[in-house]
């Protein structure tokens, strides 16, 4: 009665793992389903470049404009790069809930650039308007973006931009905007330079 049980348990089981299911088609650089829009992984390349550069410890050179239009430079010797390129992260579309969210435009240089632009499609509501992306074969030479909010209560608009030497950051820029009911309107401005 025991050989029996067990031989029903292993005929069950293989019966499952044959009839389990089906493997989604990959493709041969990714392992993700063909299927499945893939858009560039900005958390992914912020966070290397911030892991990179937390163990190089480069020195910053930061530039902000005051709101007299002046401008202020100071150099920063030590930045936590994790905290410094936070902000980029807010350009991240490569998340499940967005996919057929962007139209992709890409566009090759005779140079060998690769420019490929994410445009949000006419009414979604996510804050990433557009993102642009310049490659040289793997490695990412510059990174835009637009992000906007319009609600009652507030408009803001920002625009990124990291530019890379070798797939490495070199410089980054944020220009903003942001209206308040009620307030004035602010525009910001940051750069910082890797030292």
């Amino acid at each position: 009665m025991r050989n029996a049980s067990c031989a029903s348990a292993v005929v069950l089981l293989l019966f499952t793992a044959a009839c389990g299911g089906q493997e989604q088609p990959v493709t041969a650089s990714s392992n993700r389903p063909v299927h499945a829009p893939r858009y560039f992984d900005v958390n992914g390349f912020i966070g290397q470049q911030a892991a990179r550069l937390n163990q190089q410890r480069p020195a910053v050179e930061k530039q902000v404009q005051l709101r007299t239009g002046g401008l202020e430079t100071t150099r920063v010797p030590q930045v936590d790069w994790t905290k410094e390129l936070q902000i980029f992260q807010q350009a991240d579309i490569n998340k499940p809930a967005l996919r057929g969210t962007y139209a992709i435009d890409s566009l090759t240089t005779p140079e060998g650039l690769t420019k490929r632009t994410y445009l949000r499609l006419p009414g979604q509501e996510f804050p990433v308007e557009q993102l642009t992306v310049i490659t040289q074969g793997p490695a990412v030479q510059a990174l835009t973006a637009t992000l906007a909010q319009d609600n009652p209560l507030v408009y803001s608009q920002k625009k990124l931009e990291l530019q890379c030497r070798n797939g490495q950051v070199v410089s980054y820029r944020v220009d903003g905007t942001q209206k308040l009911v009620l307030f004035d309107t602010v525009r910001y401005s940051a750069a910082g330079k890797v030292l």
